[in-house]
């Protein structure tokens, strides 16, 4: 008599003896573990290296566009919002890069609530982020499509109102990094990893629906967004005449050009990864490993438009440079009144212990 036990890819099994008779054990192997093994040193040193300084870059980036924007004397626009919003959501991405640039060499060594608390900070802001490029894209389509004073000062209103949904939507589509726990590596039973275990339900059913949510929510509608909004905004632009419609093209073709090079291999190498872990292609461990191997690689290029879109979106822009070019006088300005001060006061206090001598 022959038992053919079938086994998930999701759950370490154990074979125990449970009869006597005589039996031939048949394993599917389509449905054997993959063992998960760490990255090599010398690439696990390069991610390291790679991730520390996107933070670097990052966080100053983020940072200097925020000040810029907050501390603006004139009337914020709704892309200024957006603007504002986004390079906090890129800023708290790039907190989390110190943690998964240790994670890649030692391991996971800061526990089953940080797992969770930081999968939860990142994939929140990861969303956010990209949906406030898909309002800034809109934003843009009417102003210059669209441009009306009424409906410009109605867009004021409402873009702290959007900002507040965006973010409500991001926390939301988030909490699936709830599932994140911490582990010890099949290979190396020293050394634990933070990844998803979706031990309620069908564990093939959750990461599908929960890798739809994001190929959806966290690419291809905000994608569809930007493409539609700038294609007609381009074609409004050819219509018209003067310098500046030429620095507005290259600004937008720069922005998609730059979203879909950073986030398309991601998104892409996800979608095999799915695809591997069905029935649709024949198992095969080590092509597995070299598509895991490939997440990460391309999470960490994708990491890098948190520091790419304080150039494309502030620096590029005229008017931030002018509103910096303010911040830095006023600055300026305000050392000096109080080099000033200093001076008087330590003339006067000299001149006071001449008089008392």
């Amino acid at each position: 008599m022959a038992i053919t036990y079938v086994f998930t890819d999701d759950f370490f099994y154990q074979l125990n003896e449970t009869s006597s008779i005589n039996q031939t054990l048949i394993i599917d192997p389509k449905t054997l573990p993959c063992e998960t093994k760490p990255l090599e040193p010398a690439a696990a040193l390069t991610l390291c290296l790679a991730l520390i300084v996107i933070f670097l870059l990052a966080i100053p980036g983020n940072v200097l566009v925020g000040l810029v924007i907050g501390t603006s004397r004139q009337p914020l626009t709704p892309s200024d919002v957006y603007l504002f919003h986004l390079t906090i959501a890129d800023g708290l991405i790039a907190l989390t890069l110190p943690f998964w640039a240790v994670a890649v060499v030692k391991g996971w060594l800061f526990g089953d609530f940080m797992c969770k608390f930081l999968n939860l900070i990142f994939d929140a802001n990861f969303y956010t982020s990209i949906i406030f490029l898909a309002c800034i894209s809109i934003d843009r389509y009417l102003v210059i499509v669209h441009a009306s004073e009424t409906l410009r000062s109605r867009q004021r209103m409402c873009s702290w109102l959007i900002c507040a949904a965006v973010w409500v939507l991001g926390g939301a589509l988030s909490l699936p990094a709830l599932f994140n726990e911490v582990a010890k590596l099949d290979s190396d039973s020293d050394r634990m990893l933070c990844s998803e275990n979706f031990d309620i339900g069908s564990a093939t059913s959750w990461r599908f629906a929960t890798r739809i949510f994001r190929h959806i929510f966290g690419f291809l509608l905000p994608l569809t967004v930007m493409i539609t909004c700038y294609c007609i905004t381009i074609a409004r632009l050819l219509r018209t005449r003067g310098f500046q419609k030429h620095r507005a093209m290259k600004v937008i073709i720069a922005v998609v050009i730059a979203f879909v090079l950073c986030w398309s291999p991601y998104h892409l190498t996800m979608i095999a990864d799915t695809i591997l872990r069905t029935d649709m292609l024949p198992f095969d461990c080590a092509v597995r490993r070299s598509v895991n191997v490939a997440l990460v690689a391309t999470n960490g290029v994708a990491l890098l438009h948190s520091c790419i879109n304080p150039v494309l979106y502030a620096f590029v822009g005229e008017k931030f440079r002018k509103n910096m070019g303010l911040l830095l006088q006023r600055k300026l300005r305000q050392d000096r009144m109080s080099g000033s001060r200093y001076s008087r006061s330590t003339s006067q206090t000299s001149e006071g212990k001449g008089a008392v001598l």
